[in-house]
């Protein structure tokens, strides 16, 4: 609940774990600042006196929960499985309890197809469910991109173009979307409705499973050739399509290209030479048979991951997904290269478009990338990331010092950091915004930064903040947590990394502290991966002012090759497609197919929350709420400044921006840097402004800050917000 008293605003915080927890605040000061305070004290502590308000929110779907519950009482529970039990055609394969986190992940297997099935086992209202299919690819015409797009086009039990959007209005969901990454394409979705689950569940699996894919689509989300006026049988000839379009705009980022070139470079010979979401040069070269060929062979049950989350029955979803794909029969999934032949070290320079400021003559990129570890080592995988970590993030970094502090570029390159989304990791070093003279004094501050790491590693008391960052993290629970949980662990799994090994990372930490403590880690890393690297790339991108131009000039000549292959009664078949094309596109769809929600399926009570209402100090009124949060204490202020110095409210974004990079009168930003990663989560500062709940006419202006820590911290997180 928000509300105002004495014209301030009131917030509310979620609280920590313990039910017999108070509240511990600072004081901030006048009754102009008002503070949203979390659960926990220190003994003897004066507090205020509360009073109880609830807070009402959204309806948790509770009735659903007992229509579910009420289907499920013949069916085993997920928390009554065990290893080897067979349930609607899937084999519990493995079953692991996750302490920390509050799950138990249960692995299993379709018997006929081999489907693989994570079910994360958690009480959760906010349930998740995906099914993906790994799309690595030999070429670069985009075509795993294209049929994510085309697939969402109707399918055989939903004849409707775009469902997902027209099920907006018919769902409860919380999240829906699909996404094509390097090796895998996958569709999830989230609601907290059970009937919602199941109906969207279907539509999202006779998506999958049974799409339409007629060439209109194809036509639509892909590419097409279509006259400039297709009024005008003269007018000249240009490409067109979503995915075309949209690939387009990110080969025109100098940032993105440089990304996707320099890996290209990396791994020649291997699926990453290629790029999975298309190519402009070369999407046109698709065609609808072989999208239509791509999705016969990799939308298959034997290719395919599927993940759900939450505290929905396991049983109905598996006999739902049982149904649709026991009609397919066990293939051998194509596979293609992955593993790259080392090939020393290379230097490569290409041209880039010229980005809009600053002056051409320092709008160099340059980089250096290392191949690493194999993806499928999880702990070399956790620990080459904490590698990163201290190398590169924060002001405090060796490689920030190196780069950023001494001002010969920008900023990092767009692909500085470590990448573990190939089979074969890399991770990358480098400086945009530079001159080209420059080059060889990035290269040599590079080289110097790696040998100073061998030989003095990282402090021990970053490493302690880093390590805390990670566990804060796992810890600390969104209302998207089973949909970020899936994306951790996507791409190990389709590699086949057994997915339960992401979420043991308590275990991992726990060894890394280790193995810090017995010496030499992080430097060992150096000798083994950079100093001596048998596979090095150095990639330069130089802007060029014409570059833009030669790409529509390149773009020109495609077409003309096209055209010069097609015959006049061709061309007329290609007018009468895009005259089809276009009239469908103004049609107004039937939409009686999909299934919907009635108010029968959704509870009429709203969930209610508990705030106790305080007032700190003398007048700083204050809200608490006092829940389960996993062991984690969240806080939340803001600061009125309706009344100060109105000529400098334009600037309050730059000096919300600025607090966390100034540093303070006593200590400098990387000591304080390096505090608060040990300590909390991130200390946030925002401009605020809302209306004012209890004067319609008015406003609210301040600074919103916050943070949240785990509960041991409260008092150290205080002293840094």
């Amino acid at each position: 609940m928000q509300g105002a008293i004495k014209g301030a605003r009131i917030l509310t915080a979620a609280a920590a774990t313990s039910r017999t927890a108070r509240p511990v605040f600072g004081r901030v000061g006048r009754a102009a600042y008002t503070t949203s305070l979390i659960s926990r004290t220190t003994a003897g502590r004066q507090l205020p006196q509360p009073h109880r308000q609830l807070s009402t929110t959204a309806p948790a779907g509770q009735l659903a929960h007992k229509v579910a519950a009420t289907a499920a009482n013949s069916e085993p529970s997920a928390s009554s499985l065990v290893n080897g039990q067979e349930l609607h055609g899937f084999v519990v394969e493995d079953i692991q309890t996750v302490s920390e986190l509050k799950l138990k992940a249960i692995r299993l297997r379709h018997q006929k197809t081999g489907a693989e099935w994570l079910h994360i086992d958690r009480d959760d209202t906010n349930n998740v469910f995906s099914v993906g299919f790994n799309t690595s690819v030999s070429d670069s015409t985009g075509v795993p991109h294209i049929l994510e797009h085309t697939t969402l086009c109707g399918s055989s039990k939903y004849p409707v173009r775009d469902p997902f959007f027209k099920m907006l209005n018919r769902s409860m969901s919380t999240f829906m979307n699909a996404w094509t990454a390097h090796d895998y394409t996958q569709y999830p979705f989230s609601t907290q409705n059970v009937k919602d689950y199941e109906n969207l569940q279907n539509v999202y699996l006779d998506a999958v499973f049974r799409p339409s894919l007629r060439e209109v689509d194809f036509r639509q989300e892909g590419w097409r050739l279509e006259r400039s006026d297709p009024a005008d049988s003269a007018s000249s000839w240009q490409f067109k399509g979503v995915v075309y379009n949209e690939m387009k705009g990110a080969f025109s980022d100098a940032g993105s290209l440089f990304a996707t070139r320099a890996q290209q470079q990396m791994f020649p010979g291997t699926t990453y030479q290629h790029e999975s979401g298309g190519d402009p040069a070369f999407i046109p070269d698709l065609t609808h048979a072989q999208l239509v060929e791509f999705h016969r062979t990799h939308y298959h049950p034997s290719n395919a991951r599927v993940y759900s989350y939450g505290n929905f029955p396991l049983a109905p979803q598996l006999e739902r997904v049982g149904e649709v794909i026991s009609a397919y029969e066990r293939i051998t999934p194509a596979e293609v290269p992955m593993d790259v032949k080392p090939f020393g070290e290379k230097l490569v320079t290409e041209f880039g478009p010229v980005e809009s400021v600053g002056s051409v003559d320092k709008q160099t990129k340059f980089s250096i990338s290392y191949l690493t570890n194999d993806l499928r080592s999880v702990y070399e995988t956790f620990s080459m990331s904490m590698f990163s970590n201290l190398l590169l993030n924060g002001t405090s970094a060796p490689m920030h010092k190196a780069l950023i502090d001494s001002h010969i570029g920008s900023d990092y390159s767009s692909n500085t950091g470590y990448s573990p989304y190939t089979r074969q990791t890399t991770l990358s070093v480098g400086l945009q915004g530079i001159a080209d003279k420059d080059i060889s004094l990035v290269e040599q501050r590079v080289a110097e930064t790696f040998a100073k790491v061998r030989e003095e590693g990282f402090e021990r008391k970053r490493i302690d903040a880093a390590l805390a960052t990670v566990e804060l993290a796992y810890k600390h629970k969104t209302s998207n947590f089973g949909l970020n949980l899936m994306k951790s662990l996507s791409t190990g799994w389709f590699h086949g990394v057994n997915p339960v090994d992401y979420l043991k990372v308590s275990e991992n930490v726990a060894r890394l502290r280790a193995d810090v403590a017995s010496g030499g880690f992080f430097e060992g890393f150096v000798d083994r991966y950079f100093a001596n690297s048998g596979h090095k790339l150095k990639y330069v991108m130089l802007a060029d002012p014409k570059y833009n131009q030669g790409l529509d000039q390149r773009e020109h000549e495609l077409i003309q090759t096209k055209l010069n292959t097609l015959t006049r009664a061709d061309l007329t078949t290609i007018d009468e497609k895009n005259k089809v094309l276009a009239e469908e596109q103004m049609n107004k769809e039937d939409l009686s197919s999909l299934p919907t929600l009635t108010l029968a399926d959704v509870d009429a009570a709203a969930s209610r929350y508990a705030l106790d209402m305080g007032v700190a100090g003398e007048c700083v009124p204050v809200q608490w709420r006092t829940t389960s949060t996993n062991g984690i204490s969240y806080f939340r202020a803001i600061n009125d400044v309706r009344d100060k110095h109105p000529e400098l409210r334009p600037y309050l974004p730059l000096f919300c921006e600025a607090l966390t990079y100034l540093g303070t009168k006593s200590r400098d930003m990387p000591e304080i840097e390096t505090e608060i990663r040990l300590y909390t989560g991130g200390v946030s500062f925002s401009p605020f402004v809302t209306t004012d709940l209890a004067h319609l006419g008015h406003i609210e202006a301040g600074i919103s800050y916050g943070s949240h820590c785990l509960d041991q911290h409260i008092e150290p997180m205080f002293k840094l917000v």
